[in-house]
Formats: C-alpha cells, sequence, structure tokens
C-alpha cells in the first residue's frame, strides 16, 4: 500500500479514486465495514482505493488538551487498512487553518483537487469542515456539485455502536475481552523491549520483558492479562510469537510508582529481547493489581496467574 504524508506528496498523475475519510483509530469493525465497502466501490470502477486519515487526532487540535489515547499508532493503522484492501493511505496534518476550513473548502481541496474523488465512502455520522457543520447530506450536495458520487454506510453495531470512544473506556476497564469484540482482534500496546528492575528473573522466577510504549497509547487498567508477545522485527518463518501473561500496573508490593508493561512468556527464559520492537496482545483479563504483604505470597499469586494464562492459551 502506497503512503502519502499530506497532500503534496500525492502524484500529480494519479487520476481518479475512491476515497474514505476518518481518524480510524483502532480500525475496528465498523472502520473495516467502511474501508471494504469503499475497496468495492473501487473494484467495480476500475479505480484505486484511498484512506485519508489525520494526525495528530482532531479533537487536540479543536478541543485542545490531550488527544484521545492512541488504540493503533501510525504504522499498525497502516497494515490493518491494507489489510482491509486499501490501496494507498494519505495522511493529512490536522491543523488549525484546516479545522477553519468550510465544508466546500475542504472537499474541494483534499477530495477533488488533492484526490480526484470519483466516489466518496463514509459512515453515516461523518462530519467534516468547520465547527462540524458539514454532513453526508452535505457531502451529496458538494458531490453533484463537484462530480463524485457520496455514500454514507450505517454504523456496525453490537449491543451498540461500535466506535472508538467505547473501546477505549472499555480498556480503561480492564475489559479486554469487550474490547477484542468491537475490534476483531485482540487490543495491542506496542513498543520497545527495555530493561527493567530485573526482579522477575532475579527473585521472583518468571523473567518478563519490559515494554517502553510511546506516551498517550491506550493501555488496559492496572492488573494481570493473558494474551501473547510477538515480535515485530522477526524474520518471516523465525518464531516471533508466545503466549504470555502480562502485568500493567505499579508493581504495589514493592512500592513502585511507575506504571509498566511487562509480558512473561509462558515457560520460556532463553529469549534475547532487548532492544527489539515488541507488541502484547490482550486477549483476558485473570485479576486486578492486588499488593501483596511480602514477596512469598506475590509469587503464589504470579504462579496461579501463569497457569490460568496457560490454561486461556491452550483453550484459544
Amino acid at each position: 500500500m502506497r503512503a502519502w504524508h499530506g497532500l503534496e506528496e500525492v502524484p500529480r498523475d494519479r487520476g481518479r479514486s475512491v476515497v474514505t475519510i476518518g481518524v480510524f483509530d483502532g480500525v475496528h469493525r465498523g472502520h473495516q465495514a467502511i474501508v471494504r465497502t469503499a475497496v468495492e466501490r473501487a473494484g467495480e470502477l476500475g479505480l484505486p482505493a484511498v484512506v485519508v486519515t489525520f494526525e495528530p487526532h482532531p479533537d487536540a487540535v479543536v478541543h485542545g488538551g490531550e488527544p484521545p489515547a492512541v488504540l493503533t499508532p501510525g504504522p499498525r493503522k497502516a497494515e490493518l487498512l491494507a489489510d482491509c484492501g486499501a490501496d494507498a493511505l494519505c495522511v493529512l496534518p490536522f491543523t488549525a487553518e484546516l479545522s477553519r476550513l468550510s465544508a466546500d473548502d475542504f472537499v474541494r481541496r483534499v477530495l477533488v483537487e488533492g484526490l480526484g474523488a470519483a466516489a466518496v465512502v463514509v459512515g453515516e455520522d461523518f462530519r467534516f469542515g468547520h465547527r462540524a457543520a458539514g454532513t453526508v447530506e452535505t457531502l451529496r450536495e458538494l458531490g453533484e456539485k463537484y462530480d463524485f458520487a457520496a455514500e454514507g454506510l450505517p454504523l456496525v453495531a453490537g449491543a451498540d455502536t461500535v466506535t472508538s470512544t467505547r473501546i477505549r473506556a472499555a480498556l480503561e476497564g480492564g475489559d479486554v475481552e469487550g474490547a477484542r469484540l468491537e475490534l476483531g482482534r485482540p487490543h495491542r500496546v506496542e513498543g520497545v523491549v527495555v530493561h527493567g528492575a530485573a526482579r522477575g528473573r532475579e527473585l521472583l522466577g518468571f523473567p518478563t520483558a519490559n515494554l517502553d510504549h510511546p506516551a498517550g497509547t491506550a493501555v488496559p487498567a492496572d492488573g494481570v492479562y493473558a494474551g501473547r508477545m510477538l515480535l515485530r522485527d522477526a524474520e518471516p518463518g523465525t518464531e516471533s510469537a508466545w503466549p504470555a501473561a502480562i502485568s500493567v500496573g505499579t508493581n504495589p508490593t514493592f512500592e513502585g510508582a511507575a506504571r509498566t508493561v511487562e509480558g512473561y512468556a509462558l515457560d520460556r527464559d532463553d529469549l534475547a529481547l532487548y532492544g527489539r520492537p515488541m507488541a502484547m496482545e490482550f486477549t483476558h483479563r485473570i485479576r486486578g493489581q492486588l499488593r501483596f504483604d511480602n514477596v512469598d505470597e506475590l509469587i503464589e499469586a504470579m504462579a496461579r496467574d501463569v497457569d490460568r494464562a496457560r490454561e486461556l492459551a491452550a483453550e484459544s
């Protein structure tokens, strides 16, 4: 999949395309349905399917303050969109200037002049332009003006409508199973393995990989989880994933303050992981974070956690 950072990187001789637009953080089941529909329409027209997304999150620019926690960092988002069949990804820097464009100016500059849209596919709740004044109906009207078709798709629903906001809330509550249902896959946290306090190997008997992840990452609530550890730089055909028990929290038994994400690859003590890019996937919550009175109690609890993670891995 081709990737363009800003409209200036889009080839001038690109021709027309089918476009879908959104933040697409998480690339959840609702996003997947929209992108795949855009890919279908592109196939029908014999045109490439282009996904337009934004960095940073528009909320950080429009409302100020901290943006929402990131479910999928840029490279991971690109992978997932490519898996949906997109031909190209255009990442637009979301600036104050862009936020002030009228609906008409946004369509003309981005969709028509920038990407040569022949058709635009969005969710039925899509809003755009200054103060989010543009709706799907606005998009249809502008499509008639600028010669492109516009399609607003019903939102995907389970018990409720699938949204990135709901997924973040599930993770904040430790509900990784619920997040998994709405994402269509386990939530993962990515980073680089760094040296930690080395208690896992030297004191507790469970050597863990300490994950240094970017600030603003959506990390599940403090507790112990079952899941997987995956190397992001593994050579094709080599061992790269292991069932794991994953701890999120501050290590209160040792009066810790910093919040960490640590994974123990089940029954493995021979992995060389320091300095390597790693993803940790969360499939089940085992328990919340606890403070133990002594190290022996902690070791006993960790043994139970590992047994439960092993059971859950065998069931999946």
